[in-house]
């Protein structure tokens, strides 16, 4: 029987880290020891049992380090990769997990590939004694390989879960049961003896979004605020005098933020810069209250402020509109 062959390209992160030693849990980023998708489907034979894996090497890199440039880069490699290997099953991503959700949320909107795009990470390095990489990694190939990923918009895959790039969120530091979509749960479980799904995500993604990463040179700047007992608008005015043309305000649940912020962000929309109301709570979501909609604001709804900095800023690259603006925050 033919397996499905599916593409693994690495951008480094600690799935592909190894440490000083199988004790090095903490230290090892610092070691600058990344393998390579070559080098780590070469470590993990049992993934050929699965799927007949073609490994594209990209760039290996920490997590906090990859920029918006990097994003468009890999968004456009995955696109070359699909063409260059029309027959390919889906493509799995290895990425750190610091930064995964935003990667993954970014590419969800501006990737216009039907076939499943898995990212996945590791919560321990590779080379640790209690590494969870090569389970990961395993999984992930057996999620993208699955027919019924298809038509599920970008995946993450960590912990054995299956969950929606638009609503996962890293919520540890170092427990491997990191990833979760607060609210929401998990899509589905790859389990030992098969890839099973319970729900779908119902908000549009990859082709059917406006947006398409082989036609974006640049994301606008949009700059982000979290708002705390006795905040005022120094941050917020120094966003517009940097050039911001959107910013996305983490206000008190369920969205509003202290009184300096709230001048200082009238001022921001009266000088023509986009904001977008969220809140610092982990679920729910900012509905376009009467305040929200009289201060000229877009309502978040329920995407944290690091996530819906990336719709606007895609969103930006299409139109000002603040009307057009808030459908999108309603659709994707």
């Amino acid at each position: 029987m033919t397996k499905p062959q599916v593409a693994l390209l690495g951008t480094g992160g600690t799935i592909s880290s190894l440490g000083t030693g199988r004790l090095d849990l903490v230290n090892y980023g610092d070691t600058g020891n990344i393998m390579q998708a070559d080098e780590i489907v070469a470590q993990v034979p049992d993934v050929a049992l699965h799927a007949d894996v073609l490994p594209v090497r990209f760039r290996n890199m920490a997590a906090i380090d990859i920029g918006p440039a990097d994003w468009i880069a890999l968004g456009r490699r995955l696109h070359e990769v699909v063409l260059e290997h029309p027959g390919l099953a889906g493509i799995v991503v290895t990425h750190g997990t610091a930064s995964l959700e935003e990667t993954a949320y970014f590419l969800n909107l501006a990737l216009c590939i039907d076939i499943p795009i898995v990212l996945v990470g590791a919560q321990r390095p590779f080379s640790a004694i209690s590494s969870d990489a090569q389970l990961n990694l395993i999984n992930a190939v057996r999620v993208a390989a699955a027919p019924e990923s298809r038509g599920r918009g970008v995946l993450v895959l960590l912990n054995d879960e299956i969950q929606s790039a638009r609503e996962v969120t890293k919520t540890d530091t170092y427990r491997l049961q990191s990833f979760q979509s607060p609210g929401l749960g998990a899509l589905g479980y790859a389990d030992s003896d098969r890839v099973s799904y319970y729900r779908s995500t119902t908000r549009g993604h990859t082709s059917a979004t406006p947006f398409d990463v082989r036609t974006i040179d640049v994301l606008p700047r949009v700059d982000m605020v979290v708002s705390h007992v006795g905040a005022d608008g120094v941050l917020i005015d120094a966003a517009v005098a940097a050039g911001a043309r959107g910013i996305v305000a983490a206000g008190f649940a369920p969205g509003c933020g202290a009184p300096g912020e709230r001048a200082a962000l009238a001022r921001a929309v009266e000088a023509g810069v986009v904001v977008v109301q969220a809140a610092r709570a982990h679920s729910g979501r900012v509905d376009a209250r009467d305040r929200v909609r009289a201060a000229g604001f877009v309502a978040g709804d329920n995407l944290p402020a690091h996530k819906g900095r990336i719709l606007l800023a895609l969103g930006l690259t299409q139109t000002q509109d603040v009307s057009t603006l808030q459908e999108y925050f309603l659709k994707y």
